[in-house]
């Protein structure tokens, strides 16, 4: 009997995949100093009204599937390495609802950790871990119009599903499997692992949670925690779609909350 020859795998073409990471890399990079470097205003990125929202989110979509494009035009990826199939039927939704819940309470929990060790050290006084959260906390004002969220219920919905689950939700973890493809098919020994994958995680987490400075310093730790999270699921699941809906879910509850928990700050 003739002997069946192995199956040959092809070639990594590594320069088109430089192309792909930098391209991606770079997105996001520019993106955060855009936001650090824009001057203080009273306008928030998604602006007053219901069809500035449209415009903004239309726009953000726009460019980042320009981008997104050309890198997978010169990297030629698979759906598995974006992570792109839907595994199971409603697991990746019932999943989704449970991570949101989890990863809010996990960022919640280690932010507090995070308090009590720094009084316990003696780094900070209460009074000054106090005004030190007062000070640095998350600038959703630059994001959002909250008296739009309070009044115009278009927008009010706009925000929590279009905003949430289309612009944050999947823009960036379809952000974030990319980057992961990137590097792992630029040093698979490296990441190729899923010990490998998780450092990558961590790489994209530090990314991403830089982006967000713009909002300050705490808006920056907890969104690095919740890119962390998400990463974690992506790498699980062999899935983005799970960490999609996860990542909507806790972006428009939050939203949804805001009014709330801003007013009960005054």
């Amino acid at each position: 009997m003739a002997s069946v020859p192995p199956l040959l795998v092809a070639p990594v073409n590594r320069r088109r995949w430089w192309i792909h990471l930098v391209l991606i890399s770079g997105y996001l990079v520019f993106i955060g100093a855009l936001g650090v470097l824009r001057k203080p205003s009273h306008t928030p990125a998604l602006l007053h009204s219901a069809r500035g929202l449209l415009l903004v989110c239309g726009l953000e979509l726009l460019t980042f599937g320009l981008v997104f494009a050309v890198a997978c035009f010169a990297s030629q990826p698979s759906r598995d390495d974006l992570r792109l199939r839907w595994r199971g039927t409603w697991q990746p939704v019932l999943f989704g609802v449970g991570y949101s819940l989890a990863l809010r309470l996990a960022v919640g929990v280690a932010m507090l950790l995070a308090g009590v060790i720094m009084l316990a050290a003696g780094f900070m006084t209460p009074d000054a871990l106090q005004h030190f959260v007062a000070s640095h906390r998350p600038g959703v004002e630059a994001l959002v119009d909250i008296e739009a969220l309070r009044n115009d219920r278009v927008y009010f919905w706009l925000t929590v599903t279009v905003a949430s689950f289309v612009v944050a939700g999947l823009r960036e973890e379809l952000w974030r499997a990319a980057f992961l493809a990137g590097l792992q098919a630029l040093w698979p020994q490296r990441f190729g692992s899923r010990a490998g994958q998780t450092g990558a995680v961590f790489i994209a987490a530090i990314i991403f949670g830089s982006a967000h400075l713009s909002m300050g310093v705490l808006a920056a730790v907890m969104a690095g925690l919740l890119g962390l999270g998400l990463g974690f699921i992506m790498v699980l699941h062999r899935s983005l779609w799970p960490a999609v809906i996860a990542h909507g879910l806790f972006d428009a509850t939050t939203f949804a909350m805001l009014p709330w928990a801003l007013g009960h700050m005054k």
